[in-house]
C-alpha cells in the first residue's frame, strides 16, 4: 500500500508541479484545491497526469480553511491507512491590498487581513493537528510549506501575504521542534520568483519578473519544477535530521538581491 502526499493547493503552479513529481515517484496523491469551472482544467490535467503513473488521485474541491471539511478530507484519508509521507502547504489566496490609502476601500481592512493570516498561515497548524491525531503523519513524514522573499521584503499591495509568509515561517519552526521527537521534518521552502497564476494576481508582477531575470545569477527565473524536485529529493527521504530550515530554491536570486 503506498503512502500519500497531501498537497494543499494542488491545481497549478508549485503545488501541481509537486503533485506530478511525487506521484512519479510513487506517491499517491490528495489534491485539495478550490477552483471554479474557468479553472478546472487545470484540475483536471494535473489528476489526469498523476492517474497516468499508475498512482490513485483523491483531488477534493474545498476551502483548505473550512475546518469542517479539512475534518472530513482527513477522515478519507485515515479510512484509507495509509501514511502521509509529505504534506505541502502551497496556498495563495490573500488580500492584495496596501495598508494606507486616502480611501478606505482600497485599504486592507482587518477581515482582509485576518483572512490572508489564516489561510495563508495558520491553516498549515490546523492540516498538521488533525493528520497527526489521526495517526496519518508518523515517523518518516516531511512537512513543507511555500514561502518567498516576500517573507522578509516588502512591496506594494504585499503587506498581508508578507506578513502571513513570516507566520507561516514561524509555525513551521514550532512544528520542527514540536515533531521532531517523532522523527516528523517540518522545512520551508523559499522559492524564488516563479511565473505563477498566484504571482499574476500580484501588482507589478511583469517588474518583479523582471528584476529577477536581471540579479539571479543563474540566468533565469524559478519554475515550479525546481520546487518539485527539490520536495521529491527530500520529502522521499526517511531521514528526518534536517529539519526547522528556510531552504531556498531559487538559483541563488535571494542572496544577490
Amino acid at each position: 500500500m503506498s503512502d500519500w502526499a497531501v498537497i494543499l493547493g494542488a491545481s497549478s503552479g508549485f503545488g501541481g508541479a509537486t503533485a506530478r513529481a511525487l506521484a512519479a515517484a510513487g506517491l499517491n496523491i490528495c489534491g485539495i484545491h478550490m477552483d471554479r469551472k474557468g479553472t478546472m482544467p487545470l484540475v483536471e490535467a494535473v489528476i489526469a497526469d498523476v492517474k497516468a503513473t499508475g498512482q490513485e488521485a483523491l483531488f477534493i474541491n474545498m476551502n483548505a480553511a473550512d475546518a469542517e471539511k479539512r475534518a472530513a478530507a482527513v477522515a478519507q484519508l485515515q479510512a484509507k491507512g495509509s501514511r502521509v509521507k509529505v504534506l505541502m502547504h502551497s496556498l495563495a489566496f490573500g488580500a492584495l491590498k496596501p495598508v494606507l490609502a486616502e480611501e478606505s476601500a482600497d485599504a486592507l481592512t482587518q477581515p482582509q487581513v485576518e483572512m490572508t493570516l489564516d489561510v495563508m498561515g495558520s491553516s498549515l497548524i490546523y492540516w498538521s493537528q488533525d493528520l497527526f491525531r489521526a495517526g496519518l503523519l508518523r515517523q518518516g513524514s516531511q512537512i513543507f510549506a511555500m514561502t518567498s522573499s516576500g517573507g522578509h521584503m516588502q512591496w506594494k499591495s504585499y503587506g498581508a501575504v508578507s506578513a502571513a509568509k513570516a507566520v507561516l515561517e514561524s509555525w513551521m519552526r514550532q512544528l520542527a521542534v514540536e515533531l521532531a521527537p517523532h522523527k516528523i521534518a517540518a522545512n520551508t521552502i523559499q522559492a524564488g520568483i516563479t511565473d505563477t497564476p498566484a504571482l499574476r494576481k500580484i501588482p507589478e508582477n511583469a517588474e518583479m519578473i523582471s528584476r529577477a531575470l536581471n540579479i539571479n545569477p543563474s540566468g533565469r527565473v524559478t519554475i515550479p519544477e525546481d520546487v518539485a524536485k527539490a520536495i521529491a529529493m527530500i520529502g522521499l527521504s526517511e531521514d528526518t535530521w534536517m529539519t526547522g530550515n528556510v531552504i531556498r530554491v531559487d538559483g541563488g536570486e535571494d542572496i544577490t538581491g
